[in-house]
């Protein structure tokens, strides 16, 4: 079964420790986008990006950034009425969808409409294991030593030191 996460991006910039309040709005979108994008690879769930754009005038943007869906809503719309938008378009019985976010109220919609809630501080602790768990067995396979030799067959050991001997 396919997994999909829709995240409100501005509630989890918000539920950041020690973060990002110092940052351009600009800059805070940017790495969690990064961020995302990571997690979206080690994963294997599609992200969808979502952040509030409701008092800049214009219609709905969506676009591709480093791999993640990014949207911005419409004039006059929320983050949390298009991600709601976005799991009853998205919905489908071989897909789960998981909704981040911290909003209580938009938790309780979205789970209404069959999707997963996660709060924003979960999401954060569960990219910050996975990149854990994502280095600890990129360190594991650099430490294994690798020879010349590693992964080949038994036969073709044989032949080659039969080579290497000129025999």
């Amino acid at each position: 079964m396919e997994e999909w996460l829709i995240v409100d991006g501005y509630n989890v910039i918000g539920a950041i420790e020690n973060g990002w309040s110092s940052f351009p709005l600009e800059d805070a979108r940017l790495q969690l986008t990064a961020m995302l994008s990571e997690y979206q690879a080690a994963s294997g769930r599609k992200v969808f990006l979502v952040f509030d754009a409701h008092r800049t005038p214009g219609g709905e943007s969506r676009f591709k950034d480093q791999r993640v869906t990014v949207y911005f809503t419409k004039e006059h719309e929320t983050a949390d009425q298009l991600i709601e938008r976005l799991v009853r378009k998205f919905r489908h019985p071989s897909r789960r969808i998981y909704v981040a976010t911290s909003d209580y109220l938009e938790q309780r919609m979205v789970f209404g409409q069959g999707a997963y809630r996660i709060s924003a501080r979960e999401l954060l602790e569960e990219m910050q294991s996975l990149k854990g768990r994502v280095r600890k067995k990129i360190e594991e396979q650099w430490q294994e030593r690798h020879t010349l030799g590693h992964g080949l067959g038994e036969d073709v050991l044989k032949t080659f030191e039969k080579w290497r001997r000129k025999k």
